[in-house]
């Protein structure tokens, strides 16, 4: 067999699964669509009293059984970002958009909008959201590091040269 034969089925392979792939993407955005309406459809604004945030296994985390077990298997295993929230009288635990999860205070009353169990979006009742600090890329780590590192080499010369002047 030539070598163009080969490269000619590599490529009709490759095509086929785009679109194959193109073709799951539509469903799984479809999918994705319809629960967002129905979310948006039974949002409603709580006030939450917030205990706790951590992010944990749905099977560790506290969640009705029911919720559980609505839970795809695969899922099962990945980590959640979970929040422990007081409700009026009532304790609840409840599932954070990955998007909020990092600006929701800890032992902080806020304005929520909740779906559910799911909440959506966090206001705060009085004062100020304070943001998380941004995550530092590793380039900036590494200039960190340099920066640093030539500092203690200063301060290493410097000294030897007064004990050598003494």
């Amino acid at each position: 067999m030539q070598v163009w034969h080969v490269l000619l089925i590599i490529l009709i392979i490759l095509i086929i699964a785009l679109v194959v792939l193109y073709f799951v993407g539509r469903r799984l955005q479809k999918k994705q669509d319809a629960s967002r309406e129905q979310i948006e459809a039974a949002k409603q604004q709580m006030t939450l009293l917030i205990i706790d945030k951590k992010r944990m296994k749905v099977k560790e985390s506290g969640l009705p059984q029911m919720v559980i077990d609505q839970v795809p298997k695969l899922m099962r295993n990945s980590k959640l970002p979970i929040v422990k929230a007081k409700v009026g009288p009532k304790i609840m635990i409840m599932i954070a958009d990955e998007k909020i999860y990092d600006i929701i205070p800890v032992k902080k009353e806020v304005r929520a909008t909740v779906s559910g169990i799911y909440i959506l979006d966090v206001k705060p009742l009085r004062g100020k959201l304070e943001e998380p600090p941004k995550k530092k890329t590793m380039r900036q780590r590494v200039l960190g590091w340099r920066d640093k590192a030539d500092k203690e080499l200063q301060n290493s010369n410097s000294s030897s040269k007064k004990s050598r002047k003494k």
